[in-house]
């Protein structure tokens, strides 16, 4: 699918530089994007399920031509999927996307990520979250590459209010049996006859539903509000740290 794009490019004498780069095209991408884009890039492109493509740096090809065929064809081994538009809409989301670049390069944060790290073991935050490998008890998102995944913003929102924005796998399900049994972790699956559950003490369990008696599901987060328990230069070293937690181009790990 890929290479049938490169060569449909090619034929239709496109190189490298993106044909509908004007305000309006920019202003119709951008739309298209909203509609589009946004489920997991966020509505800025702050980040969600997808990557933060506020950067300027992507980490599949960077030129408008390879961004073009990632929009358009998908990237194998993730969770983008192929965007079935007309050449030229797909033209004017990559020019969009352009555009955001600027506002992501000047948003480096301002602490020192050496002592954000210190903090992050300090705070307890080591004790749910894996990074590069190493941390406790995985109740939160893998942090390894949270730098190129959000947004300073975004990261600042989940640190000091954690319940504005859950994602479904990590609301946490609490299922009783009809035994008296009670199970408290992340719904894995669900079907018509099972559901599936990673308890946190417990681990991987496949329930039958005729046993269910109920089961609930709470939207807060796990994680605690730090809005009350770090100082604005504290605040700053984290986020400078979290920052710092990025994959760097043409590296796929």
């Amino acid at each position: 699918m890929r290479l049938i794009l490169a060569l449909l490019l090619a034929a239709a004498g496109f190189g490298q530089q993106n044909p509908y780069a004007t305000p309006a095209d920019v202003s119709a991408g951008a739309k298209a994007f909203r509609s589009h884009c946004a489920e997991c890039h966020g509505t800025k492109a702050e980040g969600g399920r997808g990557p933060a493509l506020t950067t300027g740096v992507f980490f599949h090809g960077n030129t408008d031509a390879e961004l073009f065929n990632n929009i358009s064809g998908g990237i194998p081994g993730t969770a983008m999927p192929s965007l079935f538009f007309p050449p030229e809409g797909v033209w004017q989301i990559v020019a969009y996307v352009r555009t955001l670049g600027a506002a992501g390069a000047a948003e480096r944060p301002s602490g020192d990520a050496a002592r954000g790290a210190t903090l992050f073991r300090e705070k307890g935050c080591a004790t749910c979250h894996l990074v590069r490998g190493e941390g406790g008890v995985q109740q939160g998102p893998d942090l390894t590459f949270i730098g190129s995944q959000r947004s300073v913003e975004h990261l600042r929102r989940a640190i000091l209010d954690p319940n504005a924005e859950v994602s479904l796998q990590y609301r946490v399900a609490r299922i009783a049996l009809t035994n008296g049994t009670t199970y408290s972790g992340f719904l894995m699956n669900e079907d018509t006859y099972t559901v599936q559950v990673l308890d946190f003490s417990k681990g991987l369990k496949s329930l039958s539903k005729r046993e269910v008696r109920a089961l609930d599901i709470d939207k807060n987060s796990l994680m605690p509000s730090y809005k009350d328990k770090l100082s604005q230069s504290e605040m700053n070293d984290l986020l400078a740290y979290l920052w710092s937690l990025r994959r760097q181009p043409g590296r796929s790990e």
